[in-house]
């Protein structure tokens, strides 16, 4: 019998460290912190933690702008306190994933420094993307080297004091590498050996799809920057490093993993990352940007399985992250009515735990936290809100810090009622953990009990999706002796066969209501 990797199945729950646990009191969350709160996840349920960037960094976007790669910043903690929470991690029965981040570094990290004080042609800045500008339209004025497009507005080129531009995708504070440059790629790999050497079980590669861009460097025009083969994502030889990556990964026992952040227009060329000699998996966000309709949500599975189909790797699937609007809210507004997005959310978990494959949970969702929309500007820290003027609010609202106990803020975020670094909302005393702990109808409950029943079914069920009739507003699929059904109408809907083992909401006889799910077991 072939034995499966751990990462294939799994439930991987993002620790979103500066939001999740404060140890110290300084407002922002913390590794000790995270190791207070290991006993929620194990019984919650998940299977792995994955880390957002705790390294040393400016936190110009959240960390995702790393100033030293080898290092824990000091308000997270030390190195010391990391090789604590892998040791207390693997001790609870979980695995731990870390973020990497080799698209950019932050303008801080030492690599950059040197190139700011390096003149144009040196080594110094090859290490990153300089460029000369172009003319621009009047006399004596000079335009970005192209038209390529910062992700948080503006463009993706600022001008340093000797005329030379630099490329960032990103932030201005997140100057990309120059990945046709050796010493980059040597860096990274030297990098992961020292986090795989100290015990993670996988990484999380951000902006996986991003290294590499077009040599020429010619304009986007009108494309979309993410098409593939377009002259800034997905460029073909990116995958020349994952292949390298997977090589060091395979060095090591206890199936060490990657998972990239991969954007793409196309199921043809997600497969090509999921390559046997590349990564084990790619994030599938379709799941995720799917309106609340059983069409979509059918089309956007049957897209995901095909995508991974030929390369015999497991697809992934994710309702929430830091960087999207969390989804109570999300079907909250397209619902209208007070609560649907509460139910929707409690369905949606059914759906999403049926389906071949791992799923990624975001911190707080086990909760049933909602998207934080009243958040004052002044305490909005996301540069896509400062980048855009405003026009954008960002994501801090999906990353304000959870709520653990008591009745007000911090609830039992920070000790000694320290204020947190975004502010929490007043009305959140119902949502704590230890609130909903002991509530047999809350969400805390909801998710335990269904990553409970999950964990139970996980050794029966293949991993062939059957697709039975159902009526227009609802999808009905089969998994070997499990059956999910879910209704995103407002009618009841008959119910398919089978036994009810789990449901969202109270059935109706054999009916399931608008906007519920159900698991249903059979003898098959």
């Amino acid at each position: 019998m072939t034995r499966i990797p751990w990462w294939r199945n799994a439930v991987v729950y993002e620790v979103y460290v500066r939001s999740f646990t404060d140890s110290d009191g300084n407002g922002e969350g913390d590794l000790q912190g995270i190791r207070s709160r290991l006993g929620h996840l194990r019984d919650l349920g998940v299977d792995a933690l994955w880390l957002t960037p705790f390294y040393t960094s400016p936190l110009a976007d959240g960390g995702y702008d790393v100033a030293d790669y080898r290092d824990v910043d000091p308000r997270f903690g030390t190195l010391d306190d990391f090789d604590a929470l892998v040791a207390d991690v693997h001790a609870h029965g979980l695995r731990l994933i870390i973020d990497i981040v080799p698209n950019h570094s932050s303008d801080r990290h030492r690599w950059f420094r040197e190139a700011l004080a390096s003149p144009p042609g040196s080594a110094e800045r090859s290490r990153y993307i300089f460029r000369p500008g172009r003319p621009g339209e009047r006399p004596g004025e000079e335009d970005p080297p192209n038209d390529w497009p910062s992700a948080f507005g503006g463009p993706a080129w600022t001008r340093v004091d000797d005329g030379e531009w630099y490329l960032h995708l990103y932030a201005r504070e997140q100057p990309d590498f120059n990945w046709r440059n050796p010493e980059v790629a040597q860096e990274f790999e030297d990098v992961l050996r020292f986090w795989l050497d100290r015990g993670v079980d996988g990484f999380r590669i951000d902006v996986a799809a991003g290294l590499f861009k077009d040599a020429s460097f010619r304009d986007l025009g009108s494309n979309d920057r993410r098409a593939p083969n377009g002259p800034i994502y997905s460029r073909p030889e990116v995958h020349g490093v994952y292949r390298r990556w997977r090589q060091i990964l395979d060095e090591y026992d206890g199936d060490r993993m990657a998972i990239g952040e991969v954007w793409t227009n196309g199921p043809e060329d997600l497969a090509l990352y999921l390559r046997p000699d590349e990564l084990h998996q790619v994030f599938q966000f379709d799941l995720q940007l799917a309106s609340w309709s059983a069409t979509a949500f059918h089309d956007v599975i049957v897209a995901a399985l095909k995508a991974v189909a030929p390369t015999g790797a497991a697809p992934t699937w994710v309702l929430s992250s830091h960087d999207s609007i969390r989804h109570v809210t999300r079907y909250e507004r397209a619902g209208g009515l007070p609560g649907i997005g509460r139910a929707r959310a409690r369905a949606a978990l059914l759906l999403l735990l049926a389906l071949p494959g791992s799923a990624y949970l975001y911190q707080g969702e086990e909760l049933g936290l909602p998207e934080v929309t009243d958040l004052p500007d002044g305490a909005r820290q996301d540069p896509i809100y400062e980048r855009t003027n405003g026009e954008l609010a960002g994501r801090d609202g999906c990353r304000v810090p959870l709520p653990w106990s008591g009745d007000a803020e911090p609830y039992g975020f920070s000790p000694g009622g320290v204020r947190p670094w975004l502010p929490m909302p007043p009305d959140w005393a119902s949502l704590t953990a230890e609130a909903q702990a002991s509530d047999p109808s809350s969400m805390l409950t909801w998710y335990r009990d269904a990553l409970a029943q999950r964990r139970r079914l996980a050794g029966v069920l293949p991993e062939d999706v059957e697709w039975l009739d159902s009526p227009g507003t609802a999808l009905f699929f089969r998994r070997g002796p499990l059956t999910c059904a879910l209704n995103c109408g407002e009618n009841p809907v008959r119910l398919p066969p089978g036994t009810p083992l789990l449901t969202s909401a109270p059935l109706y006889g054999d009916l399931l209501p608008g906007d519920t799910a159900a698991w249903l077991t059979s003898s098959r």
